[in-house]
């Protein structure tokens, strides 16, 4: 028996039922190049022809038609009128160039024919046989042309294709219009249905309409990238997913799925909003979700903050005294520095990122981290680390810190320490204000432990973090 948690499917058309890249691929290489070599003989410049392998992904593929030609043009630098849909292919107009690759593409289709994915129709017919209705939803206005070429237009209750979105005047992906009409004809709501792309823009949809599962595809983009575009799962092919497996994603992994908050790319630009919205803590003290490798920066504000501790500083701005009474933060406890060999100290987000995880575990109040990087003389390492806010002690935080050669064996130097270095100045605009509220009062050694005794400069505050540092090499203590 079908749970009702998981009651349809929505399909991207080509690159997921069927497979017309190929088709389409020459079809925009044809237009594009006819084009673009009409107007360099017109204006006496250079022709530059289309790379069907990298523009086709970059600006075409998964677009409607037309914002895919808008899109193309952008990247050569090329302003066009946009025309009327009905241009004819002679006119120079988005529209009209638009109409000239679909004459193309047309002809070579019903010569060739689509490639139908057989992987996918018995995905489809095995999820018929269990209740779950079937949609497809695809930006072109050939989808049903192709699925009639390929006989498998009987497989599908609803079809949103380009042709219905102009109709209806829904947006194109990233937007999810088409697949949340899809579900709605099914009678469904988003969150009761799988998407299944294969296109960044896809999966972004996809995402961006809050369906209960993502699934994306990697034939011609890779799984991570899609991952980090909004995918939820990535499979190569429809026949490495079974429905039981979608069911218990309904069933468990979305719950599992709606505790987490991940990121799977690192985005410097957008790091100091991570690292807040990834903060743990229990009431007491809070800690900002930072890289523990990274001190303060343009990119990185680590922070940790104590309930109550306030400190007013006066600034003089335009020859008046201003007072502000800025929340402190408090000295860094989290830094860990890492040295391969004879290297100096680097953090590994300056080295090249392999792949990278960011994650926040709202049930469990753990921020983790694993980065695969490799460094300038080609060793690679994994770095992994975990931090939690204790419940049961208040004044009491934990790091773990893994750190594993995958390439090579030598030294690995681990430096930890409490930074007292810290000042207010995340936000920019405050910059200009006073923000030293820390002064320094003692440090040193306490049996195997290290500590710092700070005061805030005004209220008055006494603030001593103690840390201690446990080494294992695998299971074997250390010191």
């Amino acid at each position: 028996m079908t749970r009702k948690k998981f009651k349809g499917v929505i399909l991207d058309l080509d690159g997921v039922v069927t497979g017309t890249a190929r088709v389409h691929g020459l079809a925009w290489e044809s237009m594009f190049n006819d084009y673009l070599k009409e107007k360099a003989d017109r204006d006496s410049t250079p022709f530059v022809p289309f790379d069907q392998e990298r523009d086709y992904l970059e600006f075409v593929d998964g677009k409607p038609r037309m914002k895919g030609v808008e899109s193309f043009l952008e990247s050569r630098g090329i302003k066009l009128p946009f025309g009327d849909y009905d241009d004819s292919t002679d006119k120079e107009t988005v529209c009209g160039l638009g109409n000239r690759k679909n004459k193309d593409f047309q002809k070579i289709l019903r010569k060739e024919g689509p490639d139908v994915f057989e992987s996918t129709i018995s995905f489809i017919k095995a999820c018929r046989q269990r209740g779950i209705k079937i949609g497809v939803a695809s930006s072109s206005r050939n989808c049903k042309l192709i699925l009639e070429l390929g006989n498998i237009e009987k497989h599908f209750e609803t079809r949103v294709c380009g042709i219905v979105s102009r109709k209806l005047n829904l947006k194109g992906k990233p937007d999810p219009d088409i697949f949340v009409v899809a579900a709605k004809n099914l009678d469904l709501l988003p969150h009761e249905c799988v998407v299944v792309e294969d296109a960044i823009s896809g999966v972004q949809a996809g995402k961006n309409g809050n369906f209960g599962l993502t699934l994306g595809i990697a034939r011609e983009i890779d799984g991570d990238t899609l991952i980090q575009n909004g995918a939820d799962l990535v499979v190569s092919d429809m026949s490495e997913i079974s429905v039981a497996e979608i069911q218990t994603w309904f069933d468990e992994g979305i719950a599992a799925d709606g505790w987490g908050l991940t990121y799977n790319h690192f985005n410097p630009a957008g790091e100091k909003l991570r690292e807040t919205l990834t903060a743990i803590g229990n009431g007491y003290l809070g800690n900002r979700g930072s890289f523990e490798g990274e001190s303060s920066s343009e990119v990185h504000y680590p922070g940790t903050y104590i309930a109550g501790v306030y400190n007013k500083l006066a600034t003089m701005v335009g020859g008046k005294r201003i007072y502000n009474n800025d929340f402190v933060n408090c000295p860094n406890w989290t830094l860990v520095e890492l040295a391969i060999g004879r290297s100096d100290y680097i953090s590994p987000l300056k080295m090249k990122i392999l792949s990278y995880k960011h994650h926040l575990d709202m049930k469990e109040g753990v921020v983790a981290r694993t980065i695969v990087a490799k460094d300038a003389r080609g060793r690679i390492t994994r770095i992994s680390s975990r931090r939690i806010a204790s419940m049961h002690d208040p004044h009491l935080c934990a790091l773990q810190y893994d750190v594993t050669p995958l390439n090579y064996s030598g030294t690995i130097r681990i430096r930890s320490a409490l930074d007292g270095r810290i000042i207010n100045d995340n936000v920019a605009r405050y910059r200009q204000l006073n923000q030293k509220h820390l002064s320094p009062l003692s440090q040193g050694k306490a049996g195997r432990t290290v500590f710092l005794h700070t005061e805030t400069n005004r209220s008055k505050y006494q603030i001593v973090m103690h840390a201690k540092t446990i080494l294992y090499q695998g299971k074997s203590h250390i010191r």
